[in-house]
């Protein structure tokens, strides 16, 4: 039968901006401990994935900006000795660092891990990001996609260039490298030139599982074509399956015939009956700061929101937007919902463009359910709003409900993550 896939994504403080402020929350982003707790949790509660997101821009003040937290490839090799069950899947842009380190850092973690890593490819979509790194603004959205495109393809070749068996360590023969096995990969291309080959050996996956989460239309031809899962956000069912179609339209022709995984983001927000989570949700609602959130929504708009009613209807976006797909899917809701900017702020606020469940742990499985099985997603990434209780409450709350079911796993009978996603062997 199949079972849906659950990634976590780790967010110390949870989404929610009153998360951290609930009676009972606890967390902080440089607390190793803490990490290392929820990823247990996780695998306690049988998750596919334990993911990490990244930014590059540090807080700034008036603005929703990241308070701290580990670099994640750090974090990811702390967990990875701290886990053995768990995936552990890291973002890592392809706007600010070279193919080569890419490749070995995560090469190393999967052999670290016994074969459990991922990697979430994203362009970066901050002009600050940039300035981070000497340059003025980000390149446009098409280069930054066909940098990425070629940045994919360089990293998969170095994974590449050990076949198996290269490193042979036959003390018998005196052979500690077979040669034969490991070749250089010699690419020049339209921005990278790396001759290889890669000074790690193949790991246990073949590659590390790549991950993608664009959805404007660079995003779904980077994400049919090369990654294994997307992460995405929808509103609908209907919206999600017409993203699915599109994705699978894109990765037609490809060499290992694979369809990329579906995985949306979704905050939930779940207590032990309904009336109480949604207790909980109103109270983090009331605390939201309006202000924040026409802030955060004029970086995606493309101009300054603040001179516009709060109360009138929420102003059409610039024509070139950053985070596309978000911006179009917050557009959508606010006409189709009749939306004032008040509403969509706290809304995005709220989400960051994704989904919110409120409900029972019935609740919360039945909308699960009924988008599983209607093709629209393979699993979902779930985003806690607050700290430890979001974790704490989908693993002894909904994760049971869900193995009632028989939509999910009751143990974990696979190695790698490659084999747990069920994704053909490279």
């Amino acid at each position: 039968m199949r079972q849906m896939h659950l990634g976590l994504f780790h967010l110390p403080l949870g989404r929610h901006p009153f998360g951290w402020r609930m009676p009972g929350a606890a967390g902080h982003p440089e607390d190793l401990a803490w990490a290392v707790r929820t990823a247990r949790k996780a695998e306690e509660g049988l998750f596919d994935v334990f993911f990490l997101a990244d930014s590059l821009v540090g807080p700034v003040k008036g603005e929703q900006g990241r308070p701290g937290g580990f670099e994640p490839i750090t974090l990811l090799a702390a967990i990875a000795a701290t886990t053995s069950k768990i995936g552990l899947v890291t973002t890592i842009s392809t706007s600010f660092s070279e193919p080569f380190n890419v490749a070995r850092m995560l090469a190393s973690i999967d052999h670290m891990s016994g074969g459990r890593v991922g990697w979430n490819v994203v362009t970066s979509q901050s002009n600050v990001a940039a300035q981070n790194f000497g340059q003025d603004f980000l390149a446009a959205h098409a280069e930054r996609y066909a940098r990425a495109t070629e940045y994919l393809s360089v990293v998969k070749a170095l994974w590449a260039s050990w076949q198996p068996g290269a490193l042979a360590l036959d003390a018998e023969r005196g052979v500690m490298v077979d040669y034969d096995k490991v070749h250089a990969i010699d690419h020049k291309g339209e921005f990278y030139s790396v001759r290889g080959p890669l000074n790690v050996s193949r790991s246990p996956q073949g590659h590390p599982v790549i991950f993608q989460a664009g959805s404007s239309g660079d995003g779904i031809k980077l994400a049919g074509g090369a990654s294994d899962v997307a992460f995405t956000a929808q509103d609908t069912i209907d919206e999600a399956l017409a993203y699915k179609a599109d994705l699978h339209a894109a990765a037609a022709g490809r060499a290992d015939g694979h369809l990329p995984l579906v995985m949306p983001g979704v905050m939930v927000i779940t207590a032990k009956t309904g009336r109480d989570a949604r207790e909980k949700f109103a109270q983090m609602q009331a605390n939201t700061d309006i202000a924040a959130g026409i802030r955060q929504l004029s970086g995606r708009w493309g101009y300054d929101l603040s001179g516009h009613d709060p109360d009138g209807p929420v102003p059409e976006p610039s024509a070139v937007v950053h985070g596309q797909s978000r911006v179009k899917m917050l557009m959508q809701k606010a006409r189709e919902e009749n939306y004032s900017l008040r509403d969509l702020a706290a809304l995005a606020i709220a989400s960051h463009g994704h989904r919110i469940l409120v409900g029972s742990p019935a609740e919360i499985a039945d909308d699960l359910q009924r988008w599983f099985e209607s093709g629209a997603a393979d699993g979902f990434n779930v985003i806690p709003a607050s700290m430890p209780d979001g974790v704490d409450d989908f693993v002894d709350l909904i994760v049971p409900e869900l193995q009632a079911r028989g939509l999910f796993r009751t143990s974990y009978a696979e190695h790698t993550l490659r084999e747990r996603l069920g994704l053909p062997a490279v």
